[in-house]
């Protein structure tokens, strides 16, 4: 299997329609994009794969204690490790904004088939229906 064919290409996320038909995204951007989708989507929320997704909804409310950042690292890792397996996790870690209300999630990974070490931040908060500036 060659590399192009094993790291893929979909829709980006999110989708968006342009006038040559929907926008792609292929390889480290589609892992990334990948990565978000998973992180954003809760068990149960997709038709047909209802166990897909990762639970990260249940820690909004939790204080930010050892033992919820513990936990919030192995439901990420568990997901990654089943639904995304182009990488291998190396690692992850937390940073709190608490002026705004969120969580930084850092990841570091390495894509298998090319050895490429990559990392990204997911941004979780509950954005709710008020008007504060991002």
């Amino acid at each position: 299997m060659d590399i192009e064919a094993f790291l893929g290409c979909g829709w980006s996320f999110p989708p968006e329609i342009t006038d040559k038909g929907v926008k792609m995204s292929a390889y480290e951007k589609d892992i990334k994009e990948s990565l978000s989708v998973l992180f954003s989507t809760s068990p149960g929320e997709r038709v047909n794969r209802y166990d897909y997704g990762c639970s990260l909804r249940q820690f909004a409310f939790e204080p930010l204690t050892p033992q919820t950042i513990t936990k919030m690292r192995n439901v990420i890792t568990r997901a990654i490790i089943l639904y995304e397996p182009r990488i291998i996790l190396e690692d992850v870690s937390f940073e709190d904004k608490p002026d705004r209300g969120r969580l930084l999630i850092k990841l570091s990974y390495m894509i298998i088939r090319t050895n490429n070490r990559n990392n990204m931040v997911y941004p979780f908060y509950i954005n709710e229906g008020t008007n504060l500036p991002q």
